[in-house]
């Protein structure tokens, strides 16, 4: 189910509560809802409309922002009504979004204040795809309409402690992509758990296939399905 990096293996064994974490950080996309099929079917849907070449399934740079990503691939000139175009792609395409396994369980246990969801969706996406996975609505939510730089930049994480008022090093971040997980070193997280397949040898402290291994007993416990 996982591997770790800095902790004993044999610990997971049993399940480990990893000292000095306060609170989680979850990025969304991936981390709490599988969201995969719907946005490619949104960027495809706006690629044919705005004739671009752009694949999401192959060519797509998970954990960034789509603004970014779209800034890329049109003229300055459209750039503002392409950006809007793709978010009503993808808030109309929402509803295909289902919950990562034992995502919603994790996120349904937690005391408010312990988490908070950095996500480089936009806040009218994130809470739709939330929603439509089951999720409670987060305490706390940082967005790509939030911060100045998008993740791989430290920016998101930092704003996210800093909503909950608990110092980046007392947080673990959960992120499935490089991008996040740069982020996520980059402020200073406490401990960073990579989740599923996608993180293409980013550097993480565990790692899990999805939140069936993670759970809440006063802090952060990882432990073997």
């Amino acid at each position: 189910m996982f591997a770790a990096g800095g902790l004993p293996a044999t610990w997971f064994d049993r399940g480990v509560t990893i000292p000095g974490i306060r609170a989680i950080l979850f990025d969304s996309d991936g981390v709490l809802v599988d969201s995969l099929e719907a946005a490619a079917d949104a960027w495809d849907a706006w690629a044919a409309r705005y004739g671009v070449d752009f694949d999401f399934r192959t060519q797509a740079e998970h954990g960034v922002r789509a603004a970014d990503t779209v800034a890329r691939l049109v003229d300055p000139a459209i750039f503002a009504e392409a950006v809007s175009a793709l978010e009503d792609e993808e808030v109309a395409g929402s509803g295909a979004t289902v919950a990562i396994p034992g995502a919603v369980a994790l996120t349904s246990s937690l005391p408010a204040g312990s988490w908070c969801v950095v996500t480089s969706a936009t806040r009218p996406l994130a809470v739709a795809r939330l929603g439509a996975a089951g999720h409670p609505t987060p305490p706390a939510l940082v967005t790509a309409d939030d911060v100045e730089n998008g993740k791989p930049a430290p920016d998101p994480y930092l704003a996210g402690a800093a909503a909950l008022g608990i110092p980046i090093g007392e947080c673990a971040v959960f992120e499935d992509a490089p991008a996040g997980v740069a982020a996520a070193r980059a402020a200073g997280a406490g401990f960073v758990v990579g989740v599923g397949d996608h993180l293409e040898g980013a550097v993480v402290d565990a790692h899990v296939d999805d939140l069936r291994a993670a759970s809440w007993d006063g802090g952060l416990v990882i432990a073997g399905a």
